[in-house]
């Protein structure tokens, strides 16, 4: 099986499933969900590479929920998954519960 691996500051995200059910429990057809804007880190690049020539440490890792723009990232399938390739700085917020 493939594996991405992100270079730089890049994310690698599992796309997460769009809400099923709306707020008020009604059940949504596929046509009236939303694009999913949540997705599960599955891979961390290295860092963005600074002027000193040192590398910033990501903010995120493997494992986080994150949430980000609606049409951040490049979209790419593997084996029948959807993934999101994005840069760090295209997260908008960790997903805490």
């Amino acid at each position: 099986m493939a594996t991405l691996r992100p270079l730089d500051d890049r994310v690698v995200l599992k796309v997460l499933d769009a809400e099923e059910v709306s707020s008020g429990g009604i059940l949504l057809p596929d046509t009236a969900k939303e694009k999913p804007q949540r997705g599960k880190v599955t891979a961390v690049g290295d860092g963005k590479l600074q002027k000193d020539g040192k590398r910033a440490k990501p903010d995120v890792k493997k494992g986080d929920v994150v949430l980000f723009g609606k049409y951040a990232g490049s979209d790419v399938k593997v084996g029948g998954d959807d993934y999101k390739i994005l840069r760090e700085s295209e997260i908008l917020a960790r997903w805490e519960e």
